[in-house]
C-alpha cells in the first residue's frame, strides 16, 4: 500500500460531508465541475492507487485551482481579488459552513503532486482530461445554462456576446487542452523527470 490508509478513510469520510452538503446547497448541476468531479474522481484514485486519476486531474485542476489559492490568499491579505473567482468565499449571504468546505481547493493541488510523486505520472491524464472536457462541457452549455457551469457560456460565469454561443463552445473546447492541459502534462513530465534525477 502506497498511499496511507488514513489519508483514504479521512478523503472518503470527507466526501460523505461535502456531497450531500453541496447537492442542497446548489443542486446537482454543480458536480459537473471540474473541481467538484474532480473530489469524487480523486476518491476513487485513493482506493485504486491509480496514476492514471490523479495524472487526469492533475492535468484538470492543477493550474485552475492554484490560481484560486493566490487569489483567495491575495484577497486576504490586501483585500483586492487580483484574478477572480473567490470572491464568493467572502460572501455573507452563503454560510460560513459551505465556505470552508470549499477549502478543498486549497488542498488539491499539493495533494496531486504528492500522489504524483509517490505513484508515478501516467502520460494518458491529459488526454483523459480533454475527452472529459469534451463530454462535460457541452452538458454544460444545454444543462441550466444560465448557471454557466465550467463557464460553457462565457468566462466568470457571465454569458458571452461577442460570437455565437456554438462558437464559443468550440473554440473553448479546443483552446483549454491546448493552453492549459498540454502545458500542465508537459510541466508534470518535466517535474517527474526532475524527481527522479533527485533520487
Amino acid at each position: 500500500m502506497r498511499i496511507p490508509l488514513w489519508l483514504k478513510i479521512l478523503w472518503t469520510l470527507w466526501l460523505l460531508v461535502w456531497a450531500p452538503v453541496y447537492l442542497r446547497q446548489y443542486g446537482p448541476q454543480n458536480f459537473l465541475f471540474f473541481c467538484d468531479l474532480g473530489n469524487l474522481l480523486i476518491g476513487m484514485g485513493l482506493w485504486m492507487e491509480s496514476p492514471l486519476i490523479f495524472s487526469w486531474q492533475a492535468a484538470s485542476l492543477l493550474l485552475f485551482q492554484t490560481l484560486f489559492i493566490i487569489d483567495l490568499a491575495g484577497a486576504l491579505v490586501t483585500g483586492r481579488h487580483f484574478i477572480g473567482g473567490t470572491e464568493y468565499m467572502f460572501d455573507p449571504h452563503i454560510a460560513l459552513s459551505i465556505r470552508l468546505l470549499s477549502l478543498f481547493h486549497i488542498v488539491t493541488p499539493p495533494l496531486l503532486l504528492w500522489t504524483i510523486w509517490k505513484l508515478g505520472y501516467d502520460r494518458r491524464g491529459w488526454i483523459y482530461q480533454t475527452l472529459t472536457a469534451w463530454i462535460v462541457l457541452p452538458i454544460n452549455y444545454f444543462w441550466r445554462p444560465q448557471l454557466d457551469v465550467n463557464w460553457a457560456r462565457g468566462p466568470f460565469f457571465h454569458e458571452q456576446h461577442v460570437v455565437p454561443g456554438f462558437v464559443y463552445l468550440l473554440m473553448y473546447m479546443i483552446v483549454v487542452p491546448a493552453i492549459v492541459y498540454w502545458p500542465t502534462h508537459r510541466f508534470l513530465e518535466w517535474l517527474t523527470r526532475w524527481w527522479r534525477s533527485r533520487i
